[in-house]
């Protein structure tokens, strides 16, 4: 069973329908998934506090040295949640990302859409 989500922000949360994608997250959180935010960005800025509303860690490449696809990363944002990496799924709308975040250990899903990675979801983490 999983018990983490870790979601890119480019080309994932951003997708005109990511209302959804977001509102998929809390709901998983609630049900006591963890949840992360990967990101290949600098830094945070003026974002977190918009993103830690839904996020239990945030992970942005420029703080911690390392970038997606590394291993690394998402060994990081998987210890940020507590989790050993097999635990986690990651979304990506990258392939290359997603193929890293499996190389790590996790499962990955490639976002090609919302309503695709939401049934995605709905059949890792079942009611």
């Amino acid at each position: 069973m999983f018990r983490g989500l870790i979601v890119d922000y480019a080309g994932v949360l951003t997708d005109p329908d990511a209302a959804d994608l977001y509102a998929a997250v809390d709901g998983l959180r609630d049900r006591g998934v963890r949840t992360a935010l990967l990101s290949n960005a600098p830094g945070g800025g003026t974002a977190k506090a918009k993103l830690s509303a839904f996020f239990d860690a945030l992970v942005f490449s420029g703080e911690v040295g390392f970038a997606k696809p590394s291993k690394e990363v998402y060994l990081i944002a998987a210890e940020r949640l507590g989790l050993p990496a097999d635990n986690c799924v990651f979304v990506d709308d990258s392939r290359g990302n997603v193929a890293g975040a499996v190389a790590a250990g996790m499962t990955g899903v490639h976002h090609t859409s919302v309503e695709a990675t939401l049934a995605e979801l709905s059949a890792l983490f079942p009611a």
